[in-house]
């Protein structure tokens, strides 16, 4: 096994772990940004008002996209096992 395969597995690897992550963060950071906005012009400080709209945003994007999720791990690691015997020989 080549320092260049390791170097690819790893990518792609760390590649889908940040788009699954991106998936899940990005949404809610802006609804936290557009939370954070409207509670300085009203000047009303309820920690509530940030952290519900955040979670409920991203359990609503698990839900939307957990398939697509568990799909881009599948096909990561169904690639991992079927070139395994192309990197051991």
């Amino acid at each position: 096994m080549s320092p260049e395969q390791i170097v690819t597995i790893m990518s792609q690897g760390i590649n889908t772990i940040i788009v699954m992550v991106a998936v899940l963060i990005i949404p809610g950071l802006i609804v936290g940004l557009i939370v954070s906005i409207f509670q300085a012009a009203t000047q009303i400080q309820e920690q509530t008002l940030s952290f519900l709209p955040r979670l409920i945003v991203t359990l609503f994007m698990l839900i939307f996209s957990g398939h697509w999720l568990l799909k881009q791990l599948q096909d990561l690691f169904n690639e991992l096992f079927h070139n395994i015997p192309n990197l051991i020989g």
